[in-house]
Parts: C-alpha cells; sequence; structure tokens
C-alpha cells in the first residue's frame, strides 16, 4: 500500500489548465502534489473521488486581488475558494499591506480591524476572532490585554511571517504598492518626490522584494501616487525590473484620458523592460467606449515589438472603490484626515460641493451607488444611487456626498456604471487578458461580513464560466487556461495552473 494515493480522481474531464481539448483520464495524488495522470483504474488510495460528468482542472488563480490584510484575519477564506480559487495576486492598485514605516497607513477599511500578532505576544488567532473588530477591546478572560486595531507588522518578513502562522487556504503573491511606499517615505503631500525621496522609495522596495514581494503595483488614480511623476514610477520599476519582479497598474485615466494613459504605461514597459499587467482593462463613461479599438491596437504593437504586456478584468460593467474618489484634486491633497478638515470647514465644504454639482448633471449621479458605509445611520443607503439620496434628502448631489464622507468619516465605498456590456466581451476575447476579481475576500459571518460588497467578491469565476458556457464566449479549454496556466505563467508560478504529474495538487 506504498504507493497508494492519497486521493484518486477518477472518470473526469480533464482540462489541463493548457488550453488542450479534455482528456478522460485519473488523477492521483499524494501529499500537495498530483503524483500521476492516466488510467489509474487499479490504483488504491485513502479516498476516491467520482467525477463522472464533471470537469478536473487546476485550481483558480485570481490575477488581481486585495485579500492581503484579510487573509490574516479570515484564512479560511470562503469567498474566493467557494469560487474555486487557491492562488491570489495581492498588493493591487499601489496598496499592499506590508511594507508599513513612516507616515504611511494601510486604507480605512484594512486599519479598522484588530490583526494577530506573532505567535507568543499578545495573543492568538483564535482569540483575535472572536473579538468585535472595531476598536480598542480586551481580549480573553485570562490575559485581559487591550488589543488596538490596525497592522501588526510592519516589513514585508513580518507580515509573511504572520501569514505562515494563521495559513490561509489561498496560496498569496504578494506585489509592493506604490502608494504605500511614498506614503512612507513623504506622506500624502500633493507634490513631485525629490530625487532622495525617489531613491528612498527604492531603498524600501529592494528590502521589500528580498523578503517575498513579487512586483510593484501602482493606482494611479489615488492618492499619493497620483502625484508622481511617470519618471518616479519608471525609476521603481526598473529597480522591480533588476530583480526580476514584474510590474501591475491602475492607469491614471481609464475613461477621458485613457489613451494617454496607456500610453505612459507602454513607454514605462519599453524603458524598464518589465512584464506589465494592466489592471481591470475598460473603457469607462459610453463616450470613450469607441477607444476601445485603439486601445487594443496599440497592447497588440507593444506585444509585436516583445513588450510582456497582459491584463485583467472582472466580469461586471460597474467598478467599485471608495466614493471619495470622486473629490476635486484640490480636496483629497494631504490625505484622510486632511479631507476630513475640509469638509468639517463650511466655506470649503461649499466649495467641494460646488464644484461636484457643476462636475456632472444631476441624472448621472444616477450611475453612482453607495456600497458598504460604517456609520449605523448610513447602512440603509447601500444600494441607493446618489441621486436619489439626494432627491429622499431635498439636496444636490454634491451635498449628499458631502454629508456621506462627513459622516461615514470617508470608510463609504461605491459602485459606478458606466461600462460597455459589448467591450467587456471583447476584451475577454483577446488571449492575453486574464481574470481577476479587483475585490478581497468576504466572509457569511464574522467582522468580513458587515460590509455591502461588488458581487464580484463572490461571483467572479461563476460570471466568468456563465459567459463562457451560455454564451460560447471562449472554448471552455481556452477559459480555464486563461485563469489557470495564463496567470501561473504570466505571475512565475512554478508548479501550479496545470494538471501534470509533480505539479501541486491546488
Amino acid at each position: 500500500m506504498s504507493d497508494a494515493f492519497d486521493i484518486l480522481i477518477r472518470n473526469g474531464l480533464v482540462l489541463d489548465g493548457t488550453g488542450a481539448s479534455g482528456q478522460q483520464v485519473d488523477v492521483g495524488v499524494r501529499g500537495d502534489r498530483i503524483a500521476a495522470v492516466g488510467d489509474l483504474k487499479a490504483a488504491a488510495a485513502a479516498q476516491v473521488v467520482d467525477a463522472t460528468g464533471l470537469v478536473v482542472c487546476p485550481g483558480f488563480i485570481d490575477s488581481h486581488s486585495h485579500s492581503d490584510a484579510f487573509l490574516l484575519i479570515e484564512p479560511d477564506a470562503p469567498s474566493k475558494v467557494s469560487q474555486g480559487v487557491t492562488t491570489e495576486v495581492v498588493g493591487q492598485c499601489g496598496a499592499s499591506a506590508a511594507p508599513i514605516f513612516g507616515r504611511g497607513r494601510m486604507p480605512s477599511d484594512w486599519a479598522a480591524l484588530v490583526y494577530p500578532e506573532a505567535r507568543g505576544q499578545r495573543s492568538e488567532v483564535s482569540d483575535q476572532r472572536s473579538v468585535r473588530q472595531s476598536d480598542s477591546r480586551t481580549v480573553g478572560p485570562s490575559n485581559r490585554l487591550t488589543v488596538q486595531p490596525g497592522a501588526t507588522w510592519s516589513t514585508v518578513a513580518e507580515y509573511r511571517a504572520l501569514f505562515a502562522q494563521v495559513r490561509p487556504a489561498v496560496n498569496a503573491v504578494l506585489l509592493i504598492g506604490h502608494n504605500t511606499l511614498r506614503a512612507g517615505v513623504m506622506g500624502y503631500e500633493p507634490r513631485a518626490a525629490t530625487a532622495d525621496e525617489v531613491r528612498a522609495m527604492q531603498r524600501h522596495l529592494e528590502q521589500a522584494l528580498e523578503e517575498g514581494g513579487s512586483g510593484l503595483s501602482t493606482g494611479l488614480i489615488y492618492q499619493p501616487g497620483r502625484y508622481s511623476s511617470p519618471e518616479e514610477v519608471t525609476a521603481l520599476a526598473q529597480t522591480t525590473a533588476a530583480r526580476g519582479g514584474f510590474y501591475a497598474t491602475h492607469m491614471r485615466s481609464e475613461g477621458d484620458r485613457l489613451l494617454e494613459a496607456l500610453d505612459e504605461v507602454l513607454q514605462l514597459g519599453r524603458a524598464s523592460r518589465i512584464r506589465v499587467q494592466i489592471a481591470h482593462l475598460k473603457t469607462s463613461h459610453a463616450r470613450n467606449w469607441n477607444k476601445l479599438d485603439a486601445v487594443l491596437a496599440r497592447i497588440e504593437q507593444a506585444r509585436l515589438q516583445g513588450l510582456a504586456i497582459h491584463a485583467d478584468r472582472y466580469p461586471y460593467v460597474a467598478g467599485g472603490t471608495n466614493l471619495d474618489v470622486v473629490l476635486p484634486d484640490w480636496a483629497v491633497a494631504g490625505g484622510n484626515d486632511a479631507i476630513l478638515t475640509r469638509l468639517a470647514d463650511p466655506a470649503t465644504c461649499a466649495r467641494i460641493v460646488a464644484e461636484l454639482d457643476a462636475g456632472r448633471p444631476r441624472d448621472e449621479w444616477h450611475s453612482a451607488m453607495v456600497g458598504g458605509t460604517t456609520h449605523p445611520e448610513l447602512h440603509a443607503l447601500r444600494g441607493q444611487t446618489i441621486a436619489a439620496i439626494a432627491d429622499a434628502r431635498g439636496c444636490t448631489p454634491g451635498e449628499a456626498i458631502a454629508w456621506i464622507l462627513q459622516r461615514d468619516q470617508l470608510h463609504t465605498g461605491a459602485f459606478f456604471f458606466g461600462m460597455s456590456e459589448a467591450n467587456l466581451r471583447r476584451i475577454y476575447t483577446q488571449p492575453w487578458v486574464m481574470v481577476g476579481s479587483d475585490a478581497s475576500i468576504r466572509a457569511p459571518q464574522g467582522p468580513l461580513a458587515a460590509d455591502h460588497p461588488h458581487p464580484r467578491a463572490y461571483g467572479t469565476f461563476p460570471r466568468f464560466l456563465r459567459l463562457v458556457q451560455d454564451e460560447g464566449l471562449l472554448p471552455l479549454p481556452e477559459a480555464i487556461r486563461r485563469i489557470t496556466s495564463l496567470p501561473a505563467d504570466v505571475f512565475g508560478l512554478q508548479g501550479r495552473g496545470r494538471i501534470a504529474a509533480s505539479a501541486f495538487a491546488d
């Protein structure tokens, strides 16, 4: 019996992740590896799975995720595992859970929760999960130690040690956020970085990569990255490329200046020869839908020139981010404390409201919907549009936004409708496009259950496969390749994304 398998999957249609047609073969697993693929009818196994009528394929790789910090709180990762996800690429859009240093801080939704510490210190993970995660609390009936929300780590090495301690159900590829580095070095000041500050970012980036980071990400519509020059970002990309890492970017624009933003990314790729992932490729607002031809042509040309350019996309036409993204540039300078100070000042708040109301017609606010909120008074607004909220309150959309943001201390999520269903499908037909949820994990209970998430948090991979199965968007073997071996190759994940002897049995 020494040669018996731990698990034997029989009679399934095996799609191995490469895009090849399926084969009716068996898969034998020992430990965490695939031991054999073929006719294994005579083999013995501790557990036999009859996959008759089912597809057997590699675990899915979420190529764009924001689960970094939340995996330490809810390592079972139910919203991802239930979709078939076994690996996540985290730290996207310029925000990573580590390193945290200097004047930098985690995004507010991460920073509001209580995290475990290294074993043997303040408390164990099981104690942390039992705590109501909103402010200072006393943990456990015996040790009576007060815990505070926020990061209990600083470096990538410390974050990875905690990750190994809690043993999440999914693997994670960690990108290092540009916004995280910039805020640590120079805070949230609305200005270009000096040469010394860029060098300081590079030093912190080098350390983060040496400690286990896999690449660099930018979120160039968010603060403080929105104030960076292309030269600053390129310098960091070159530092990353020199250590074999890759670059993922939420571009400076996905709408009116989409082509200019894309040109900046392609120029960075040429200057640094780094592998590039374009985050959630889209054409926002109907007036920009016709730009997709030019976008695809420029990317194809760059690929023909030898640049390693890929993209990810979620299968929905509404985006999701924080509501404060609609504020004028000058109003967000300096970080959250500065924003809240401006909203609290009547004259400055009136200026913000006036600019919001002048920026778009009232009817267009029907395309902006409130998502998650933290203040109990605002929970009833979840799922309502800004226009509907303004009508109910008898005020302008700008006044409604200012009231919500001030009341919720900038912790308000929002969904923005404005993408094309036809463009979504066309983007997915490109052979270099992967699937990414653009979502952190959620759970049906516990501290991650109180949010009002975008449906992509639970539905990205089922919805993508529905487009494949119900509409024939792609052949099923090719669809499986997009969510297995393609991202494994793009991110350099050896032994993952394929069903083959000696590969990991994800």
